[in-house]
C-alpha cells in the first residue's frame, strides 16, 4: 500500500493555526490578539496565510464583525479539541501529574455567579483530583461543535440526545433595593417605576404583570441589561425594580440588600435551569461524579417547593 500521497502535504504552520483558533473561539481579531500578545494586524496576517495555505476562506468579514464560513466552522470544531488536548498535556507535564481529570462546563453568567460558583468549592473538596473549567455564555449548548463535557441551560429540559438534571425552581418575583420605593405596595404602581430587564429574559415582566392583573403597566419599558446579574445589581443600587429568579437572589433577600415588595410569586415550572450532558458521547467518571454532586446540591431547594 502506498501511503506517500496521504502524508506528502506538511502540517499547516502553527502560528496561523493558533491565530485562527483564538479568533474562531471569540470571533474577534482584537480579543485573539490580546490572548496571543500580538497586534490585531499580525493576527489578520496569520489568518490570511492559513487561508492561502488551505485555499479556503475561513471567515466572512461582515459589517458588524466576523462570521465563520461553513468550512471555517468545521475546521474550528476539529482543531479546538486538539489545542485543548495539547494544553492539557503541557499542564500535566509542567504540573508533574498526568492523572488529574479536567471537566469542561459552560453556564449562563448569572447562574454561574449566583448559584454554581458558591457551591464549587464543595465539589473540589469532595473530588480534589478533578479540575473544573467553567466558561459562561447565554447561547444554547452545542455538544456537537463545542468541546464541553456538560453545561447549564435554561429551558424545558427536553433537548434531543441530551441528558438533563433539574437544578432549581424558576420562581419569578419583583425585587427592589432595601431603601428604594418604600411606598410600593400595589402592582399597578409599577407603571411609575423604572423596570429592570435582562435581555435574555425579556418576557419575565410580562408574565408576572399579567398574573398580577396589572395589565395597564407596559411590561417592556425601562432599562435593559445583558444579563440578569447586571439587572440585580442595578436593583441593589436603587436604579429600579427588577424581575428576579428568586433562587438566584436568596442571599441578597436574606441579607436585606433586596426586598420583595409583593407576595405574588410566579413558578414557571419545568422552564428552568437544568444540568445537561450529551448522551451520544462516552461519559467520563468525572462527569458522573459532577452530576451526582449537582443533584445533591440541588435537592434542598427542590424539596422546599
Amino acid at each position: 500500500m502506498n501511503t506517500k500521497g496521504a502524508h506528502s502535504r506538511p502540517l499547516p504552520p502553527l502560528n496561523p493555526l493558533k491565530a485562527f483558533e483564538a479568533t474562531g473561539r471569540s470571533l474577534s481579531v482584537t480579543r485573539a490578539a490580546d490572548e496571543l500578545s500580538v497586534t490585531p494586524a499580525a493576527v489578520s496576517r496569520q489568518i490570511k496565510a492559513l487561508e492561502d495555505y488551505l485555499s479556503v476562506q475561513l471567515f466572512k468579514r461582515m459589517p458588524n464583525g466576523l462570521e465563520l464560513t461553513p468550512a471555517g466552522t468545521r475546521y474550528l470544531a476539529d482543531i479546538v479539541p486538539l489545542f485543548n488536548a495539547l494544553r492539557e498535556s503541557t499542564n500535566a507535564i509542567v504540573g508533574g501529574s498526568s492523572r488529574r481529570q479536567l471537566l469542561k462546563i459552560r453556564a449562563p453568567a448569572t447562574f454561574a455567579v449566583r448559584w454554581l460558583i458558591p457551591r464549587l468549592a464543595g465539589f473540589h473538596i469532595a473530588h480534589p483530583a478533578i479540575d473544573v473549567q467553567l466558561t459562561t455564555s447565554p447561547v444554547a449548548l452545542d455538544f456537537e461543535h463545542e468541546d464541553l463535557d456538560g453545561g447549564i441551560q435554561l429551558g424545558g429540559g427536553d433537548w434531543p440526545h441530551t441528558g438533563t438534571l433539574l437544578l432549581t425552581p424558576n420562581e419569578l418575583v419583583p425585587v427592589v433595593g432595601a431603601g428604594f420605593a418604600a411606598d410600593l405596595r400595589a402592582p399597578e404602581q409599577l407603571g411609575d417605576q423604572v423596570l429592570l430587564h435582562s435581555l435574555a429574559r425579556l418576557d419575565d415582566w410580562a408574565l408576572w404583570l399579567r398574573e398580577a392583573g396589572a395589565t395597564q403597566v407596559n411590561p417592556y419599558r425601562g432599562m435593559r441589561y445583558e444579563t440578569s446579574l447586571l439587572a440585580y445589581q442595578a436593583a441593589i443600587e436603587g436604579h429600579g425594580v427588577a424581575i428576579a429568579q428568586k433562587s438566584l437572589v436568596s442571599k441578597e433577600l436574606e441579607a436585606g440588600l433586596l426586598r420583595m415588595p409583593f407576595e405574588l410569586v410566579i413558578n414557571r415550572q419545568s422552564f428552568t435551569y437544568y444540568f445537561a450532558w450529551p448522551l451520544n458521547k462516552p461519559e467520563s467518571l468525572a462527569l458522573t461524579l459532577f452530576r451526582q454532586w449537582l443533584g445533591q446540591s440541588a435537592m434542598p431547594a427542590l424539596n422546599a417547593q
